[in-house]
């Protein structure tokens, strides 16, 4: 597995090997003892996650203030633009955040852990989006910052607004949103 630090080094992209032929492909997506090397530390994930979406659909940028997750996620079907924003107050990377293109293509997956907000954009036809947590989904504390937010201006590679939940809806900035500290 080839590990990537990202512009914040604690966000990994991570490429696993490949073995293909006319047959198709094998590989190996998760290996807990390569996971905790690359991470530096070790991880039990409790939780695994799956949605499929459409063309333009928006999650994000979702966090749990208690029961933070980290999450190593991937793509299986289609393309998504992965986002992760810091939002630890302490970091000094506060307030920046990283972008990668995941694909069912590039087999690449992001590490991102705790104490960063999470959103990515469906780019193809649909999608199908895996991830793994260390913490259970806890609703009572999920919060949302906007997808927009003026401060992290983020670049989404989208034109015009795209769909959103309701609670996606309700997000709020960065400078509003309760933070890690």
């Amino acid at each position: 597995m080839r590990v990537t630090p990202m512009a914040i080094s604690d966000v990994l992209l991570l490429e696993p090997r490949v073995f293909g032929d006319e047959r198709g492909f094998f590989l190996e997506s998760y290996n807990q003892e390569a996971f905790a090397q690359a991470a530096g530390r070790n991880v039990t994930f409790v939780q695994d996650n799956h949605s499929k979406s459409s063309r333009g659909v928006l999650r994000g940028l979702h966090y749990q203030i208690e029961q933070p997750q980290a999450k190593l996620v991937r793509v299986t079907e289609g393309e998504v633009f992965d986002v992760a924003v810091d939002i630890r107050r302490s970091s000094s990377t506060f307030g920046q955040w990283v972008g990668a293109h995941l694909s069912a293509k590039n087999f690449q997956q992001l590490w991102i852990p705790e104490g960063f907000a999470h959103g990515f954009l469906v780019l193809s036809e649909s999608a199908e989006f895996l991830y793994k947590t260390n913490n259970y989904y806890a609703p009572e504390h999920e919060r949302c910052i906007c997808w927009d937010d003026a401060e992290l201006a983020i670049d989404w590679p989208y034109e015009g607004i795209p769909n959103l939940s309701d609670k996606d809806l309700q997000g709020v900035s960065l400078k509003a949103a309760e933070l890690f500290p």
